[in-house]
């Protein structure tokens, strides 16, 4: 979905803080994802680079974007309650989203979304 209907959906996520974890994620196509916590919901996120020709499902689906990108591309890839468990479940992400594919580490953590 794309940020203005993810925030449209729900405007709780819209007036809620939100956790930045780093905007270098990369799925095994070379695509970029900013990684996002938005507290009030425990939504934990990938927004896309606007600039994607593809966007890879982060555990392993591929999707065409439309040709032209207005809007950053929102995924939900999971639900964490609070803060401090985020925290520990993301312990290390700052090494390992440095890595190629480093959405495979995400997916070690948080599984396939289905």
């Amino acid at each position: 979905m794309d940020i203005e209907t993810f925030y449209e959906e729900n405007e709780v996520r819209r007036q809620s803080a939100e956790f930045e974890f780093g905007d270098e994620w990369s799925d095994d196509t070379g695509v970029y994802y900013e990684l996002s916590w938005v507290e009030a919901t425990g939504e934990l996120y990938l927004m896309a680079e606007p600039d994607a020709e593809l966007l890879t499902d982060p555990f392993g689906g591929y999707w065409p974007l439309p040709e032209m990108i207005d809007d950053l591309t929102i995924v939900i890839i999971g639900q964490v309650g609070n803060h401090e468990h985020l925290q520990s479940l993301l312990a290390g992400w700052e090494d390992a989203m440095e890595q190629p594919n480093s959405l495979a580490w995400l997916s070690e953590r948080f599984g396939a979304k289905n």
